[in-house]
């Protein structure tokens, strides 16, 4: 894996959507600092979205946005083989 799906590059990105995900902005016409919870697509929860409600579509959210499960590893046994498989095997596994 290189490019924009190597280990680091994923560590940036969820980096930056923390960042993004506590930006306030004056809203000269509401009178208001706003939020992304203000702004964004929560379909689960529009009445009262949190930042968590958010809809985000990232490679990221294949770990759920958290950089914990990124760095999970696990033993696999296939009946003949032990190996580790890591966030790599996961993310083949998923698309």
């Amino acid at each position: 894996f290189s490019g924009v799906l190597a280990e680091d590059v994923l560590r940036a990105l969820l980096e930056l959507q923390d960042r993004l995900a506590a930006a306030t902005a004056w809203a000269p016409g509401a009178g208001r600092n706003v939020t992304l919870r203000d702004v964004c697509y929560a379909p689960l929860n529009p009445a009262e979205p949190g930042v968590g409600d958010c809809a985000v579509s990232s490679v990221t959210q294949y770990f759920q946005n958290n950089g914990t499960r990124l760095a999970l590893t696990a033993t696999q046994d296939d009946g003949h083989n032990r190996g580790t498989v890591d966030w790599h095997d996961h993310l083949i596994y998923c698309v």
